[in-house]
C-alpha cells in the first residue's frame, strides 16, 4: 500500500519569495504602526491604540505600488497577479510581523465579484476607489430570519420602471455606519424557489429611505448594526449579474476567502505574547500543568494551520474548496474560545479588567479579557459551528440531510 508523505517546506521560489516579502515589510512597515496588527477581525490581543492616520496612508501607498494591497487581482486594476502559494505566504508574513492590512468587504468581495459579474461601467466606477480606500462596503446579506440559512432572505426589491423599491431589514451588517455603499441581496420573485428568486445590488448608502441602529457587542465595539430600508429606491442598472440570480453571484462573493492561514499565524503569535507574559508575572515559573495547556494550544495551532494549506493547496490546483473550507472554519473558530478559555484562566481575576490601562493589573493593557470576550462571536459570525458541521456532514462524508 502506497502512502503519501507530505512536504510542507516552501519551494526553492516560495523561499526565495518568502524571504524577499519578509524583508520588503520590515523595511517598509511604518515605525508606529510595527508590533501591533490593530484590534479588530484578526488583531484581538492589539492595543487598540490610535493609529496614527499619516502613518497608515503611507503604508497603504507603499503597498500599493507593489500592487500588495489587493494581491490577487490583476495588474490592470492594480493587483499583482500573485499565484496562490505567494498570496498566502505573504498573508502568512503579514501576520507574522503584526502588519496591518488592508482588505474587507471592498477589496476582498465586492471587487473581485464584479471582476467576475459585474458590467463595464461597474468596473470602471467601483474598482479604483476600493483599491485606494476612498469608498468603503458593508455587506447586506444576513436578516433576523435568514443568518445561517442565507438563502431564506425576506427584504423585497420590486421592480418599477428604471428602479427597484427595496423594503425590508438587514442585521450584523459590519462597518455598515461608515459605509459609502452596500452590496445588497434582496429577493425579486417571491413565487421561485428560494435560491432562486433572489437578486444582488450595489447600493448607494446616501439614498434616502436608509436608516440604522448599531449593535454593540461585549467588547464595546459599535462595529454591527441593524440596517431598515423604506421604499429605498435603485437604479436597475445597479443588479450584478442577471435579476433572480443573485444566489449564485453572492455564493461567488463567499468563496473568495476561505483558507483562514494567516488567521493561524495569528493565533500562534497571540499565544506566544501570552507565554510571554505569563513568564513575567510568573516568577517562581508556570506550573506543569500550564505549561501542558500552552503546549497543547500550540500544536491545534498547527493543527489548524495544517487544515488551512490543505485549502491553499486546493486553490492553487485550481479545486474549489467545499467542505475543506468549512472544516478549517470549524476547528479554528472553536480553537480561538479554547485559547481565549485558556488564557483566561491563567490570568485569573485579573482577566475581567478590560481597560487599556499600562498597569500590571490588566494583563497585556486588558488584552486577554478583551479576547475572552471578542470570542464568543467566533462559532457565530461567518456561518455557525452547526452550519459547518452539517456541511462536512452532508458534502464530506455523504451523510443524508436530516
Amino acid at each position: 500500500m502506497l502512502c503519501r508523505v507530505m512536504d510542507f517546506r516552501d519551494s526553492r521560489d516560495e523561499a526565495a519569495f518568502r524571504g524577499e516579502m519578509r524583508s520588503w515589510i520590515a523595511a517598509n512597515l511604518p515605525a508606529e504602526l510595527q508590533g501591533d496588527a490593530g484590534e479588530g477581525e484578526w488583531g484581538q490581543l492589539s492595543s487598540g491604540h490610535e493609529r496614527n492616520h499619516e502613518a497608515m496612508l503611507e503604508w497603504r501607498r507603499r503597498l500599493q505600488s507593489r500592487g500588495l494591497v489587493a494581491p490577487a487581482w490583476p495588474r490592470k486594476y492594480g493587483g499583482a497577479e500573485l499565484p496562490v502559494m505567494q498570496q498566502f505566504i505573504l498573508k502568512e508574513e503579514m501576520a507574522r510581523a503584526r502588519a496591518p492590512r488592508f482588505g474587507g468587504v471592498g477589496i476582498g468581495w465586492v471587487a473581485p465579484t464584479l471582476m467576475q459579474y459585474g458590467e463595464e461601467w461597474m468596473r470602471e466606477r467601483f474598482i479604483q476607489p476600493i483599491l485606494a480606500g476612498e469608498e468603503r462596503w458593508c455587506q447586506g446579506f444576513s436578516e433576523p430570519g435568514a443568518g445561517s440559512d442565507l438563502a431564506s432572505v425576506q427584504t423585497r426589491a420590486v421592480r418599477d420602471g428604471d428602479e427597484y423599491v427595496v423594503n425590508g431589514q438587514k442585521i450584523w451588517t459590519s462597518g455598515a455606519h461608515i459605509s459609502d455603499w452596500m452590496i445588497l441581496l434582496a429577493r425579486t420573485d417571491l413565487a421561485a424557489p428560494k435560491h432562486k428568486g433572489l437578486s444582488y445590488f450595489l447600493m448607494d448608502m446616501k439614498t434616502p429611505g436608509i436608516s440604522m441602529s448599531p449593535i454593540i457587542n461585549l467588547v464595546g465595539n459599535k462595529g454591527f448594526n441593524q440596517v431598515f430600508f423604506e421604499n429605498v429606491r435603485i437604479p436597475a442598472r445597479n443588479i450584478v449579474g442577471e435579476e433572480n440570480r443573485g444566489w449564485y453571484v453572492a455564493a461567488t462573493t463567499l468563496d473568495f476567502e476561505r483558507s483562514l492561514v494567516d488567521l493561524c499565524v495569528e493565533y500562534e503569535a497571540i499565544l506566544h505574547e501570552i507565554i510571554d507574559w505569563a513568564r513575567s508575572a510568573r516568577p517562581a515559573g508556570l506550573t506543569a500543568e500550564t505549561r501542558h495547556a500552552l503546549m497543547e494550544m500550540l500544536m491545534q495551532v498547527q493543527v489548524a494551520r495544517t487544515l488551512s494549506l490543505r485549502v491553499v493547496s486546493m486553490q492553487a490546483r485550481g479545486q474549489i474548496p467545499n467542505y475543506e473550507a468549512s472544516i478549517v472554519k470549524l476547528f479554528a473558530s472553536e480553537l480561538e474560545q479554547r485559547m481565549a478559555a485558556a488564557a483566561y484562566h491563567l490570568a485569573g481575576m485579573l482577566s475581567m479588567l478590560t481597560g487599556r490601562r499600562q498597569s500590571r493589573w490588566e494583563p497585556l493593557m486588558g488584552r486577554i479579557g478583551r479576547f475572552q470576550l471578542h470570542s464568543a462571536a467566533a462559532t457565530v459570525g461567518g456561518g455557525t459551528s452547526e452550519v459547518q458541521r452539517n456541511i462536512i456532514a452532508t458534502r464530506g462524508l455523504g451523510l443524508p440531510r436530516g
